[in-house]
């Protein structure tokens, strides 16, 4: 094999190491409440794992969200805490269907 070759199969699996180390989400329950919470707050916007096959998007304030959303406090289960208050949630606004509050 050439050195160009082995080079560019060596780049190859490098890239693809890094591509599954970069898939992977943080998982929550393996988490204290601080260390999720220092999760988000360095990096604005965190996809966590946050069951056997679950994950949930979470923010730190409302810029993080599209502008017609909220952000809404949400409690999450870490490893020290059933009820962590981790962050943000963005949720679309609920609107009033049915003219009840007329």
């Amino acid at each position: 094999m050439s050195g160009f070759m082995r080079h560019a199969a060596l780049t190859l699996a490098v890239l693809a190491a890094g591509t599954s180390a970069a898939a992977a989400r943080p998982d929550l329950r393996q988490m204290t409440c601080a260390e999720a919470q220092q999760t988000v707050l360095r990096n604005g916007a965190v996809v966590f794992t946050t069951g056997p096959v679950t994950y949930d998007r979470f923010v730190a304030n409302h810029s993080y969200c599209d502008r017609w959303e909220q952000a809404v406090p949400v409690t999450a289960a870490t490893k020290d805490t059933p009820q962590c208050p981790v962050a943000y949630k963005c949720q679309e606004p609920v609107f009033d269907r049915f003219g009840w509050d007329d």
